[in-house]
């Protein structure tokens, strides 16, 4: 492809929309163009890189027993009411409703279309086990679309589905599919982690992220230097501090006065953080919940919302806390009643805590559970935070920004059961399908590596998805001679299966430099007056500081090399 013919134009200067590196790099690129908020068109550098993305899916999901099939974006939204994702996911999933008042979904995920289809065709223990996937575009009307392609409202995703009879054979497909990410991140550049996570809306007993770490990340990944723990931020446990035994003091209140955080208790009766309980107050699906946690902890609601099975999980406001009794600053589960009551079982290793008396200005000393008070739910609420000890070694955790690029779950039986989703085995009776799913966002993952692949001038593609191979300069292309060499070069590459972008253009050296180094193609090669009289092209790879020279004729042979190695 000439330059001069190339659709797409780059900048000089920076985007003022863009805040993470890639979206910054793929606008002054001219590589994605914005229709909408999160709404995105592919330039054809970005198209060219997503064809390259894909096609290592394919071969890898092939590879992996997979088969690709195309399923429709427009869904009858009474399946996703019988899964009960249609009120799970709330305003994020995109509703519409046709010419005949039919009610619609945008799909944001194909399970419940695609265990259908399964059902309609299993009919036998031996049409197990399977795993079918597809990319296909996607729709999620996210709230706070940013970062260019990291998170959008339309894109395109590779999602897999495997099918089996029993737990064993979903280990297996699992499995596979881990094995075949492993494959598609190494071959895309891409130094992907895996890290336990949250299954959200999808759904299932099991799930892991492939994390992309990069300080512009959305999700807060929790590594242990010691040992393999990994997990993100929503799903990260960590072993808690168990306080000294006491025996149980009697319940005394203590005037407090002016005191209203964990912080100023602590000091101010000369306790640690630890010793204290607070409380925090949540509507889940409209009622109002008290949450206790130990002071020197804080809630991870996604934790909580899982607890309570919550379709809609808000912070409660000072008018709802007020209208449910409950003083803040001095609040406390102590002598509540009528309240659904939630702890974190960090309230289980200590006691004679320091708790709220649920009067202004007072707190009790010496509270326990469960004679001072009893909770509902008693579990693991708490968000872990470097510093906090690993749950399988006990070194001390830290914290990283990632990126998410790939997602796979376990999903048992929870939509084979819902559809009746069912196989007869060799004595005829019925079992329901083991399920489990598998994501890629492709243009995610285009973003993710930019993100990670990129210095001050540009992008460093990794050669298998680079939009082309080689970025053929001709400088002073007024010069006859320059241009007949240039083109011959670019024919001869081309002849050798190096797809090549040919910067053509009557623009000054430093002007092909620079873009030559923001498209971050892997090979840059150069044909001069100077470089012609003395019968050389100059050479540089993008991950290099300097370039090298080699004799004309030996060119292709060259950068084949540089390319293949």
């Amino acid at each position: 492809m000439r330059v001069s013919r190339l659709f797409g134009k780059t900048l000089r200067d920076d985007p003022a929309e863009a805040e993470l590196v890639s979206h910054k790099l793929m606008l002054k690129a001219g590589m994605i163009y914005q229709a909408a908020a999160g709404i995105y068109g592919y330039m054809p550098l970005a198209w060219r890189s997503l064809r390259k993305i894909e096609q290592i899916i394919r071969e890898e999901m092939d590879a992996a027993g997979g088969q690709e099939i195309h399923l429709p974006v427009l869904q009858p939204r009474d399946l996703w009411q019988m899964s009960g994702r249609d009120k799970m996911m709330g305003p994020e999933l995109f509703r519409v409703t046709d010419r005949r008042d039919r009610e619609m979904v945008l799909a944001p995920t194909h399970e419940e279309l695609l265990t259908n289809m399964v059902k309609a065709n299993v009919n036998s223990y031996r049409d197990l086990p399977m795993t079918i996937y597809q990319i296909q575009t996607k729709f999620r009307d996210e709230p706070r679309p940013r970062g260019g392609l990291i998170r959008v409202r339309e894109f395109d995703m590779k999602d897999a589905y495997s099918f089996d009879a029993d737990e064993e054979g979903l280990d297996l497909s699992y499995q596979a599919m881990v094995q075949a990410y492993k494959n598609i991140f190494a071959r895309c550049g891409l130094d992907a982690i895996i890290v336990d996570a949250d299954s959200g809306a999808i759904g299932g007993k099991d799930s892991q992220e492939f994390i992309l770490l990069a300080d512009a990340g959305e999700d807060t990944i929790i590594l242990c230097p010691t040992c393999d723990y990994a997990a993100n931020g929503e799903k990260a446990v960590f072993k808690k501090e168990t306080l000294p035994t006491e025996n149980e003091l009697p319940l005394e209140e203590v005037a407090t006065p002016g005191v209203k955080t964990i912080q100023e208790l602590a000091e101010y009766l000369g306790v640690s953080e630890s010793k204290t309980l607070k409380g925090v107050f949540y509507m889940a699906d409209g009622q109002f919940t008290f949450v206790v946690i130990r002071g020197d902890l804080d809630v991870n609601e996604v934790k909580l919302n899982n607890a309570l099975g919550a379709i809609d999980l808000r912070l409660a406001t000072p008018q709802e806390v007020t209208a449910a009794g409950v003083v803040a600053g001095s609040a406390s589960p102590v002598g509540l009643k009528g309240t659904r009551i939630v702890a974190d079982d960090s309230i289980e290793l200590g006691s004679n805590f320091v708790v709220g008396a649920n009067k202004d200005g007072y707190h009790f000393n010496n509270a326990n559970v469960p004679r001072d008070f009893k909770a509902d739910t008693i579990t693991d609420i708490a968000m872990a935070q470097a510093g906090y000890a690993c749950p399988n070694c006990g070194a001390s955790l830290q914290t990283h920004r990632g990126i998410e690029v790939g997602h796979v779950f376990k999903l048992g039986t929870r939509y084979s059961d819902i559809q009746e989703a069912t196989y007869p085995d060799r004595d005829g009776e019925s079992h329901p399908i083991m399920m489990g799913c598998y994501g890629i966002g492709v243009g995610r993952l285009l973003a993710a590596s930019i993100e990670q692949h990129n210095d001050e001038n540009g992008i460093l593609f990794p050669k298998p998805i680079a939009p082309y191979d080689v970025q053929l300069v001709g400088l002073n292309m007024q010069n006859d001679e320059v241009t007949n060499a240039a083109n011959t070069l670019y024919e001869e590459l081309t002849a050798a299966g190096l797809s090549t972008l040919y910067d053509d253009r009557s623009e000054t050296a430093g002007v092909k430099f620079n873009d030559a180094d923001l498209l971050g193609l892997p090979v840059r090669v150069v044909v001069s007056p100077r470089n012609l009289k003395q019968g050389i092209v100059e050479i540089k790879e993008r991950s290099s500081e300097d370039p090298t020279t080699v004799p004309s004729d030996e060119a292709v042979d060259v950068i084949r090399r540089l390319i293949d190695a």
